[in-house]
């Protein structure tokens, strides 16, 4: 008989606990395309010297149009700097995303490097974490020595 490694659950957690739960999950779900993209921009000016629409929507495996709608509203939201057909630049607000991002990514990527996850896939699992996880467990992670 196959027995199942999960115990049977038999009460459900008090219901505004949860919605604040989902709440958050989704409020991460709408930041994380602007982090996504603020963090790939400093990533190539930092490297590169320039951010380049096709270069975003090459990176993050987005249509040229959909990259421009988001680099668009980066702009409006004030992320970012742009001119037709030139470069694209962090404002101050954009740069200080892409600073928090990073080394929010960093912490994640090496915990789990720690924990003895090969560096590839580290790296593939931190993209995702790092846009959920709380600033309690990111500090904790920080703190971890193997």
């Amino acid at each position: 008989m196959n027995k199942s490694p999960l115990k049977k659950q038999t009460t459900l957690t008090d219901a505004s606990k949860q919605a604040q739960w989902f709440t958050r999950v989704r409020e991460a779900h709408q930041t994380e395309t602007t982090e996504d993209y603020v963090e790939l921009i400093a990533d190539l000016l930092e490297v590169q010297n320039e951010a380049r629409l096709s270069d975003l929507a090459q990176r993050l495996g987005v249509s040229h149009p959909t990259a421009s709608k988001v680099v668009s509203r980066l702009k409006e939201e004030g992320y970012i700097d742009s001119e037709p057909y030139r470069s694209i630049f962090l404002t101050a607000k954009g740069a200080d995303m892409a600073k928090k991002c990073k080394l929010r990514h960093q912490i994640v990527l090496d915990f789990l490097i720690r924990l003895g996850v090969p560096p590839e896939i580290a790296e593939f699992d931190a993209e995702g974490i790092e846009h959920h996880i709380s600033q309690e467990t990111l500090s904790i992670m920080k703190k971890f020595k193997s």
